[in-house]
Parts: C-alpha cells; structure tokens; sequence
C-alpha cells in the first residue's frame, strides 16, 4: 500500500466505525466492538507511519485547491506522528473503557454516543497529518461541532449549560482570532504549508510578531491558557470517557498540537527566539500552570480537580514552545505523550470509582482503596507520572523542560517548573491518602465492571514502562527540528 493511501485509509477508519456503529445500533455488543476494531486498526496504521518518519519517508496527499497558493492537502511531520500514535492507541482502551462504564452506569443515548465519538478521532488524525494551517483550522472546527453532543450528552440543564460555554468559546475564540491570525500569515507569505523552521522570518513584520502570537495562543482555544480555560472544567459535567477524550486522546492534545504546529513548522523557533516575541508568554504560561493547581487543591470533585490539573500540565507545551530552544521543544512534544498516558489513567480511574462505588468527591474516598485496591494502584501510577517521578515516563518531559528553560536563561520557569511538582504532589496524591488512611464511613455497594477498571491499569502499567522506551520516541523528536 502506498503512503498516500495510508493517509486516506487512516482518516477514513473511524468513519466507517461510525457508520458501522450506526448501522449496527440494535446489536449493542457488535455496535460497540467498531471502536475498538477502528482503534486497532488505525494503531497499525499510525504506527507503520510513525515509523517510516523515523526512516525518513515522505507521507502526502494532495487532492484540491482551496485559496491561492494553498490546496487541500496532507503531509506527516514528525510531530503530526507523535500525535496519531497517541491518539489512535489510546482509542483502543478509551473504546473498551467506554464500553464498561457506559452500561455500567447505566448512561442513554450510547449509539450517539460512540458515532460522534468516532467521528472525533476521525477529526483529531485529520489535524495530527494536515499539510497547511488551513486544513488544520478545518479539522480543528469538525473537532468542535463532533464533541459538543458529547459534552451535551446527559441532555439535563447542567451539560446544556456546560455545552453552550463549550462552543461559544471554542467556536469564539477560533473564528475571532484563529482563522484572522491565518489569513494574516497567508497574506504576508502566500503560503500556509508547514516547513522545517517556519515561513514567516523575512516575510513577516518582527515588530507586530508578539501580536501575532497572542492572537494565535489565545485563538487555539482547546490550549486552555488562562484566561481562556473556562470550557475545560465546565465540560467536566459529560460522562468519564468524554473526559477522557476531552484531555488526553483528542482535544486539548489538539489545541497544544496546534500550538507547537505552529512555532515548530509556522513562525519558526529560532526565529521566535531570537525575536523575543514569545516573553510575555513564558510568564503566561507560568502563571496558568501555578494558578491552575492552587485551583485544583480546592476541588473536592474528583474530576474537576483532575480538569485543572489538565489546564496547568498543558501550560507546560505552551511554555516549552515559548522558550522556542531545542530542549523546550523536545519537552514539550514529549509532554503531549507523557501526559496522554497520565491523565487518562487518572480519568479512567475517576469514572471507575463513580461506576463500582458511585462516589465522585475526594472527601467520600474514605477507606475505598482497600475495597477497589485494582483502581488505586493504576491511580497512584498515573499520579506518580503526572507529578514527575523517576522511574514514570512523565519524568522525561519535565526533565526536558527544565533543561530548555536553563538553556534559554530563565532560571525562574524551571523554579516554577519544581514547585508546581509539589504541587501535583499535594492534589494528586491526596485521593490515594484519604483511600487508604481513613476509614469506610459507609457501607458501600460495589458494582461489578470489569471492562471499565482494567483500561486504566493498562495505561497505568504504561506510564512505568513507556520510561524505558522513552528514547524510541526522542529520537523522532529530535527531528522535530531538523526535517
């Protein structure tokens, strides 16, 4: 098969699940076994193109022109491989987890459910593998409008409410300052192709560049920088595996993806650099990642708290793509994998919780984890590689950062960069310490759901082992700035 048949067979695999899903929608076992085939089978797919990046092979597809100068097309970088592989393998365990908690918690409408979700994925590897900003902006839209049902999903007046701040700042925020920060780029070039250190050096006025990255940082809305972050813990009201979705496999990893798309292959990082058009942004970024987590440290709702941790660990990508050096970069590209792996074993074990104990607040966890020790220990894995821990693969990336913030003299992000661990440390742990320490309070009945707590065991097990397979993956990173 060619690589250009790759592209198209990869994009067209989550809707035929969709479809599948659809067709199928009275057989519930073969209706939901779409995601989980989709999800393999789109894994295959990502990871022969992940690998022929690594041996330098070109994957490209163009079909049409939309504007002068820009058609629509596809090309893989290494960054667009780094963000398909994560995506599509962890759709495998987020279709399986869906599954358990779904009819575990008894949830409605699940037919609708698993197509948009489907359809999501489908507009998140369209994203990971575009040729030029505009495909990108188009993916970035379908990615909005295909989770918003999903959000919406229990239909009552909270997740109607959660909805409409969803869309109206995604929506607001892309078509407000993305889509003009776009066409502003296209005019000054007449190009919107990514490249290998970026189109705009030479052809783009320095003075207004710090203008043109705020309209950009603030426009990529699903990057959850403060002050535009609202829609993140308000879309914490839709069932657990959105949630997963929302931080780990799809979403926000799209908004951070588009952000280092756009340093990396756009502005340019030595440009960006040099330039110091980004300055503003490092203590932006710093500021979120440390307001974020003093936030979260007042949740008692599980996921809640989980959602403003989500909103300072994306902090980090955007401060590694503001301090624009070689470690940065490298940090924040491997924070996008580190991260995937954390959260979503966190979030999973959220909504494990809620489906086998139906308790969603910290302060109820008393006793829990010796009733539910299965659900605890991915937690604690998960926690400990959000956080940093050497031997979790979420050390690498922290490490990383640190390094690109001392390589580019700002001796106070990798100060901030420590403390916000203590902090992970504090919130993160916290349920662990109130599972085992404390005391049953109450007599709770546990629900059997047995697909719904070994996903995140999974993915807990992969947050150690991916640590010593860390440099399969720097490896392609390292061309991240070369290609």
């Amino acid at each position: 098969m060619s690589n250009s048949s790759l592209i198209i067979l990869g994009l067209l695999v989550p809707l035929i699940a969709a479809l599948g899903s659809f067709v199928f929608q009275k057989n519930i076992n073969l209706r939901d076994s779409f995601g989980v085939i989709g999800g393999i089978i789109t894994f295959i797919i990502s990871l022969i193109i992940f690998d022929g990046i690594k041996n330098f092979q070109e994957f490209s597809i163009s079909l049409f022109p939309l504007i002068q100068g820009v058609e629509f097309t596809f090309r893989i970088t290494p960054l667009g491989s780094i963000f398909s592989l994560v995506a599509s393998s962890l759709w495998i365990l987020a279709s399986i987890y869906t599954i358990g908690y779904m009819r575990g918690a008894g949830e409605v409408n699940q037919t609708r459910f698993v197509i948009f979700y489907s359809i999501a994925i489908h507009a998140a590897l369209a994203i990971a593998w575009s040729g030029n900003l505009l495909v990108l902006f188009i993916f970035y839209e379908i990615l909005t409008f295909s989770t918003f049902p999903l959000v919406g999903h229990k239909q009552n007046a909270e997740s109607q409410a959660a909805g409409r701040v969803y869309l109206s700042i995604l929506v607001g925020t892309s078509l407000m300052l993305f889509l003009p920060a776009i066409f502003w780029i296209w005019f000054q070039t007449g190009t919107l192709d990514f490249k290998s250190g970026g189109i705009l050096e030479g052809k783009f006025p320095t003075e207004y560049l710090s203008f043109l990255v705020a309209l950009l940082v603030f426009g990529i809305g699903k990057a959850a920088i403060m002050p535009i972050h609202r829609w993140l813990p308000a879309a914490m009201v839709a069932p657990t595996p959105v949630s997963a979705l929302l931080h780990a496999v799809a979403v926000v990893k799209a908004g951070v993806f588009s952000f280092l798309v756009v340093v990396v292959y756009i502005i340019g990082p030595e440009y960006l650099f040099e330039s110091k058009a980004s300055n503003w942004l490092i203590w932006l970024a710093s500021f979120t990642i440390l307001a974020s987590s003093i936030i979260a440290i007042s949740k008692d709702d599980l996921k809640a708290r989980l959602a403003y941790s989500t909103i300072s660990q994306l902090s980090y990508i955007i401060l590694g793509a503001a301090l624009a050096t070689s470690f940065a970069i490298k940090g924040a590209s491997f924070h996008i994998i580190t991260h995937a792996i954390g959260k979503i074993t966190l979030f999973f074990c959220a909504g494990a919780i809620y489906v086998t104990a139906h308790v969603k607040k910290i302060s109820e966890l008393n006793g829990l984890g010796y009733r539910t020790p299965l659900i605890f220990f991915a937690y604690t894995l998960g926690a400990l590689s959000i956080i940093g821990v050497p031997p979790f693969v979420g050390s690498w990336s922290k490490f990383y950062l640190i390094l690109g913030s001392l390589e580019a003299d700002y001796l106070y992000v990798a100060i901030i960069l420590g403390i916000s661990s203590l902090l992970n440390i504090y919130y993160l742990l916290e349920p662990v310490f109130i599972g085992f320490r404390k005391k049953l309070t109450k007599d709770i009945h546990l629900t059997h759901a047995p697909l719904a707590v070994w996903p995140p065991v999974i993915t807990g097990l992969g947050c150690f082992a991916l640590f010593f397979f860390a440099n399969y993956f720097i490896e392609i990173i390292n061309g991240v700035l070369f290609i």
